[in-house]
């Protein structure tokens, strides 16, 4: 007899052993129908396996993110199963999920784009063969003999030690993987498979580089729907696209991975600077400046020289090493040190738009989202213990001041002590309950992310949301314990002696390169007045008035507003639309009767005219919008 306990307490016996999918078809049909995997002491588990003892049991439904999760580990199966239908001498290696999809990575000769269309119909025969997932059981040297002919699995096989390993089964397809997996390949009712890249095995640029195809399925076909209709969406968002478009940015091979930011770009970047300055100078901070190259004797008392030197940069200058900053918390500390402090100068508050490089491999650039050269907001605050709960919510409001003004909403994670870390047990406790507690006083909901937290520290990581629903993890509040030890910080306490710090490392934007693409595609390229690089444009009529539209152009810019004349030869009809697409949002369009009369015609983004303005009202309700930078079009 066995006895199963269901989540609200209810209890099932059963004469043989069930497996999880007569336990789901003993609550209903329909129930049974719409399960993925059941859970048995936080461990997720194929419905076909049998239950031998008693236990307490809850299903993940389709319904569930960990469901969609199941069912895209196993379209990464029948992806490669389609693969090697096609490309036989195709060797497999790993095949994860992803934050939106899945990928295999595959050592096979490069593919084109066009090929995926011939792999998605393979793997619809698949599908509709409903064929079932079985997992075997097998010993080290079995799966050294099955895997024989496939380097890369061997590989993993024997790097396991003291585990057991577990393959699974599809019709005939077979692939090393702890699954769990869907009851059949029927239940994958939408995929698409996305894109093709290269990288390497491992990561590491010494070995094998293979195919990278990229997938996306769902239990339902409509939401694949949704989710084309969102990628052919972020199709004409891409900042890539529109940053050449609107003359903001561009990529050349003399700098891989790092961007040049053109005229336009700078007065945007400008505004998010001005904006950045203006908030954390009302939030008490201080700026402060570091170098851009420091020797290796600081990288390695930071502890980057052991733990993250292959991802920087380095030189030699006068037989010593030298390394550009990845990141600015050393620099941080250095300036620190510079003063002795006491219990009442703290909390210290230090700001910092710092250039870092870090080496990405060539693969894995993209844009603005992913470079080798960028700008981290990054700010410092020591403080004594009982600061904690206070700077940490004063952190997440400044967020969400600083988020609300683009429009964007977010959601908060909390990530506590990982099982590889430094610091005492009480440490950690101290630093996780202040973090608990000021997201207590915020008042906004998160995810606890157990084990998840930086080595020296638990962090809350911010999630903002754009216009399309897509989230970015660009904010976080970390508290560190092991800086502040390695550098040998100290303050004053009300006791005469010498205390350690407590330290918080946080960004806003984050990259301030990847912030700008981001609001590139969260605006469609159709900035707010006070952030997008030309607030005005002066169209005359004839090449008489240009003169005019120069001294016009004069005065506004006396005003600090961005303005440009266009003085081409073309009609006015098509410049006013060249504008548009250009999404400037005032376009001032000058006649003789304007120049008679002293006033202004203007034309907004939303086609509305408003003839008769005067300079100084025009001015006036200009500056008032750029001020307050709000995300409102109803300038006029």
């Amino acid at each position: 007899m066995i006895t199963i306990t269901f989540p609200d307490n209810a209890i099932k016996q059963f004469d043989d052993t069930p497996t999880g999918m007569q336990i789901a078809q003993s609550i209903s049909e329909g129930f049974a129908r719409n399960c993925v995997a059941v859970k048995i002491k936080d461990r997720l588990l194929d419905l076909s396996l049998p239950i031998s003892e008693d236990a307490s049991v809850s299903f993940i439904t389709t319904n569930d993110a960990a469901g969609l999760e199941i069912l895209r580990h196993s379209s990464a199966h029948v992806m490669a199963e389609a693969v090697l239908k096609l490309y036989p001498d195709a060797r497999l290696t790993i095949g994860p999920v992803v934050e939106d999809g899945f990928y295999y990575d595959i050592d096979m000769p490069p593919i084109s784009e066009e090929a995926l269309g011939a792999i998605e119909t393979e793997m619809k025969n698949i599908v509709t063969a409903k064929n079932t997932f079985t997992r075997q059981v097998v010993s080290k040297d079995e799966a050294l003999t099955i895997f024989k002919d496939n380097p890369f699995k061997l590989e993993l096989i024997n790097e396991l030690v003291d585990q057991e390993i577990s393959l699974y089964r599809n019709g005939n397809f077979i692939d090393l993987c702890r699954g769990p997996h869907i009851p059949h390949t029927g239940m994958i009712k939408g995929f698409k498979l996305l894109k093709i890249s290269g990288a390497y095995w491992r990561a590491d640029q010494a070995r094998e580089q293979l195919q990278r195809l990229y997938g996306i399925s769902f239990f339902d076909k409509k939401q694949l729907n949704q989710y084309v209709h969102l990628i052919e969406e972020a199709k004409k968002r891409d900042h890539r696209k529109l940053g050449t478009r609107l003359d903001l940015f561009s990529f050349h091979d003399e700098a891989a991975g790092m961007p040049f930011f053109h005229a336009k770009g700078m007065d945007m970047w400008n505004s998010l600077l001005d904006y950045w300055r203006d908030e954390h100078k009302s939030a008490g901070y201080v700026e402060t400046k570091t170098p851009v190259m420091l020797n290796r004797k600081l990288w390695e008392q930071s502890g980057h020289w052991e733990n993250y030197r292959e991802n920087m940069y380095t030189s030699v200058i006068d037989e010593e090493e030298y390394a550009i900053k990845p990141m600015n918390c050393p620099g941080g500390m250095i300036l620190y040190k510079t003063k002795a402090y006491s219990y009442r100068d703290l909390p210290l508050r230090a700001g910092e738009v710092g250039l870092v490089h870090r080496h990405e491999l060539s693969g894995a650039l993209s844009g603005l989202f992913r470079v080798r050269a960028f700008h981290q907001d990054d700010a410092h605050i020591f403080m004594t213990p009982d600061q904690i709960g206070e700077e940490v919510l004063g952190v997440l409001k400044l967020a969400e001041r600083i988020y609300k003004r683009f429009g964007l909403t977010f959601h908060l994670e909390l990530s506590t002590r990982p099982k590889k870390s430094i610091g005492a047990d009480s440490q950690w406790e101290e630093a996780t309950n202040g973090l608990k507690a000021a997201l207590a006083d915020y008042g906004q909901d998160y995810v606890i992310n157990e084990g998840d937290g930086a080595f020296y520290g638990p962090k809350i990581d911010i999630h903002i949301k754009d216009a399309l629903g897509r989230t970015w993890q660009c904010g976080t509040v970390q508290l560190d314990m092991a800086l502040p030890e390695r550098f040998d910080l100290s303050y004053k306490g009300q006791d005469n002696e010498k205390h350690r710090p407590i330290m918080i490392h946080r960004v806003i934007y984050g990259s301030m390169e990847r912030f700008f693409g981001i609001l590139v595609e969260h605006f469609a390229g159709r900035f707010p007045l006070w952030l997008t690089p030309v607030q005005v444009i002066l169209l005359p009529i004839n090449q008489e008035l240009s003169d005019y539209a120069d001294q016009i152009k004069k005065s506004l810019e006396a005003h600090r507003i961005r303005c440009e004349v266009d003085k081409r030869n073309e009609t006015l009809k098509k410049k006013i639309r060249e504008a548009q697409v250009n999404y400037i949002p005032l376009i001032i369009t000058i006649g003789d009767k304007e120049k008679e009369t002293n006033t202004l015609s203007v034309r907004t983004l939303d086609g509305k005219v408003k003839m008769g303005i005067s300079m100084d009202a025009f001015v006036e309700q200009v500056l008032h919008h750029i001020k307050e930078r709000t995300l409102d079009e109803a300038i006029f």
